[in-house]
């Protein structure tokens, strides 16, 4: 889909894009969010639940300000 940046700024390299990675478990989700922000990358939506479907993410954003989401959907 195309959509304005959650974040309400211009679209520019690195915002408005979002590379998703999908995970099997949630405790990965939790572990690969962890290391990403004690390793310099900036919190962008804390490792959780998100809705009642049984999706569960975190999100951040890399060193170079490319934004990057973990997840893990039951039954996928």
């Amino acid at each position: 889909g195309i959509i304005k940046p959650f974040d309400g700024q211009a679209a520019t390299v690195g915002n408005g894009t979002m590379v998703a990675l999908i995970v099997n478990s949630r405790d990965k989700v939790d572990a690969i969010h962890a290391k990403a922000v004690a390793l310099g990358g900036k919190d962008e939506g804390p490792a959780g639940p998100r809705g009642d479907s049984g999706f569960y993410a975190g999100y951040f954003r890399d060193l170079d300000g490319n934004k990057l989401c973990a997840f893990y959907a039951e039954g996928m």
